[in-house]
């Protein structure tokens, strides 16, 4: 998943990159580049001038401000107004000196002034720090220094501040679209972070509290007196957790015997004797330790070798079956969560099958049952009652591996969950 960073200068973008960022480096690489040309242009040309002594002063001053400055126009939070204000001044301080120092001669012909296309980096600083509209004005201000002080209204006045202008405008445009684009990037992102936190805790939630409820409800419903008022309790905070985890509204009523089970899955003998669930889903303990480092490796057959029974048989390679840790972990909780459907479902006398493949391009696991299989559409009618074992506990934890999770099952022939993880970045 995609990181959200905020850095030094401000800016925040997906995994830590921000859009801007490069056209702010590109700005302060463009003042350096403008300042050496400025320099050439006056070195060819200093002597000229009228008063070829004053021009240098003010290039001097131009090469300190720009190297002083440099730092501050990497971003948008450096870059400050004040900075941007002194930063105009100083270009249109060089346009109106060079109608003062240079001879007339030259200014009729064409003559550039002392900061040439430096004065262009001002308009960039203002486009990047508030869009087109600043960059408007500051081009306007220096093309109006320009016609004032250095040349009067020619046909090169107004091409520089039609050229000026154009530029601003684009850059500072295109700026706000990158910070447009990033916010609404930035929400989704957040959005996304927090649905996957929510289906984590889901997920740890249905493995351990939902099925707790579920077991205490069916066993003490029945009942009368206190136990049977916990029961019904139980049941009642099973289906509010459920409207919580899910963002429903309150599922319908499930008294005594209404066949709720703690998957979601309901049916004729898809429940133990008595009501009672086959295997009573109490909290399981994580198969990798949460403190485990993420290079660490283990070996997947040793977690799938936990599930084992006496009605369950794991066929598995030969080989170790290596993999991080927390994936290796994530991967037999789904297989876990896939047994724990079986023995509610499938019946006290239903076989289950575990087979491990490790290919080259992936590694997968599937949990095949005999028992008498899942109806059409049951799983969508599960998932819309708030009943997440399939959709949280399975394929939410596939999908965040990077996996697939997949349920075939026919009426008679059984349940087949396929889950697959790609070897590609384990």
């Amino acid at each position: 998943m995609a990181v959200l960073r905020s850095g030094p200068d401000g800016a925040v973008g997906a995994g830590g990159m921000s859009v801007e960022l490069p056209l702010w480096r590109a700005i302060s690489w463009f003042r350096v580049l403008a300042l050496a040309y400025a320099l050439a242009r006056y070195a060819a040309a200093y002597q000229h001038f009228r008063h070829p002594v004053s021009g240098w002063i003010y290039l001097g001053a131009l090469v300190v401000w720009t190297l002083a400055t440099l730092r501050a126009f990497g971003g948008p939070a450096r870059c400050t107004w004040p900075v941007l204000a002194v930063d105009l001044l100083m270009s249109v301080t060089g346009v109106v000196m060079s109608g003062m120092i240079d001879t007339p001669e030259r200014i009729a012909h064409g003559a550039a002034t002392l900061p040439t296309i430096w004065a262009a980096g001002s308009v960039l600083g203002c486009a990047g720090k508030g869009g087109w509209r600043p960059a408007a004005v500051c081009g306007l201000v220096i093309g109006a220094a320009n016609i004032a002080g250095h040349g009067g209204f020619t046909v090169d006045s107004v091409h520089n501040i039609v050229l000026l202008m154009v530029t601003g405008c684009a850059i500072g445009y295109v700026i706000e679209l990158a910070r447009a684009s990033e916010a609404t990037l930035t929400q989704a992102l957040q959005v996304e972070a927090a649905t996957r936190e929510r289906e984590r805790l889901s997920r740890d939630i249905h493995d351990g509290v939902l099925q707790v409820l579920a077991l205490v409800q069916r066993q003490a419903g029945p009942l009368d007196g206190e136990l049977g008022a916990l029961g019904r309790l139980a049941g009642e905070q099973e289906r509010a957790l459920r409207s919580l985890m899910t963002g429903a509204g309150p599922g319908p009523a499930a008294g005594p015997g209404a066949g709720r089970t703690a998957a979601g899955w309901t049916g004729p003998g898809w429940t133990g004797p008595g009501g009672s669930v086959p295997g009573a889903a109490l909290p399981r303990q994580r198969d990798a330790a949460p403190g485990a480092a993420a290079a660490e490796r283990v070996d997947l057959r040793a977690l799938l070798a936990r599930h084992t029974a006496e009605r369950v048989t794991l066929s598995a390679p030969a080989t170790p079956v290596e993999l991080p840790a927390a994936t290796a972990g994530e991967l037999a909780a789904a297989v876990g969560a896939a047994l724990d459907n079986v023995r509610r479902h499938a019946g006290p006398t239903a076989r289950a099958w575990i087979l491990l493949e490790d290919e080259p391009q992936a590694v997968t696991v599937s949990v095949r049952d005999d028992g008498p299989g899942c109806p059409a559409g049951r799983l969508e009618q599960a998932r819309g009652e708030g009943r997440l074992g399939v959709t949280q506990s399975i394929q939410g934890r596939l999908r965040d591996l990077g996996g697939s999770a997949e349920v075939f099952s026919r009426p008679g022939e059984g349940v087949e969950v396929e889950m697959r993880v790609p070897r590609e970045g384990l």
